[in-house]
């Protein structure tokens, strides 16, 4: 297990391919349960901490190296229900406009 410190000292592409190697892990500990061996349970949450962890510092270095946070690891945009309510879609628009 890295600490926040040791992967701090880590280049952009050590990082990646760390996080590669704890994907991989977490994917056996799934497919270990599922084939009903027995995994340790502690295992699961240190892999997804640690999976957490890594992904922390990969934002901290992009963020001090001035890049932005790419689309598929910045939040996506959720709007509330209510403004999907008020925006009809154009089937929608379609049917009001058009009489039977």
């Amino acid at each position: 297990m890295s600490t926040a410190k040791e992967l701090r000292s880590k280049s952009a592409a050590d990082l990646q391919k760390e996080l590669l190697e704890l994907r991989r892990e977490q994917f056996n500990l799934r497919m270990a349960r599922a084939t009903g061996q027995d995994a340790k349970p502690d295992q699961f949450t240190k892999v997804r901490r640690n999976i957490a962890r890594l992904k922390t510092v990969a934002s901290e270095q992009r963020r001090a190296n001035g890049e932005s946070v790419s689309p598929t690891t910045a939040a996506p945009k959720v709007t509330s229900a209510k403004a999907a309510k008020k925006a009809p879609s154009a089937k929608t628009a379609q049917k009001k406009g058009k009489k039977s």
